[in-house]
C-alpha cells in the first residue's frame, strides 16, 4: 500500500481487480457507515443492538468491520436490514458503493 492509495481511497484493494476493494476494506467500511448513521439518529450502541436483536457486543464489533477480533464482519441479510430499520436508513446506504468480488477463482 502507497500513500497514493490512502490519499485516493485504494487501501485495502487488490491490485488489478478493477480496483475493487477487499472484503476486509469493505466490512470496515459497512462499519463506518454504521457509524454515521447511528451518530445520526443519537442512539447509543446498546441501543441499536437491542433494537436490532443482537448482543451489544456484537454490535460495537461491526462498527469497527469484524466479527471477532482480526475478522472481517460478515453479517446475516437479516441482521442487516433490521439495522437499516433500527437506523432509519435505506439498506444500500449502509453498504460501501464498490462491493469486493467474491466470484474470484470459482
Amino acid at each position: 500500500m502507497t500513500i497514493s492509495d490512502l490519499s485516493t481511497g485504494n487501501a485495502g484493494r487488490v491490485p488489478g481487480r478493477e480496483s475493487r476493494p477487499t472484503w476486509e476494506a469493505f466490512a470496515r467500511e459497512l462499519g463506518h457507515n454504521l457509524v454515521r448513521a447511528r451518530e445520526a439518529t443519537g442512539l447509543s450502541q446498546e441501543r441499536v443492538a437491542h433494537a436490532a436483536g443482537i448482543a451489544s457486543y456484537t454490535y460495537q464489533k461491526f462498527e469497527k468491520g469484524e466479527s471477532k477480533p482480526g475478522t472481517p464482519m460478515n453479517p446475516r441479510l437479516t441482521t442487516l436490514v433490521a439495522l437499516s430499520q433500527v437506523l432509519d436508513v435505506p439498506l444500500v446506504d449502509l453498504l460501501p458503493r464498490d462491493l469486493p468480488d467474491q466470484t474470484s477463482g470459482r
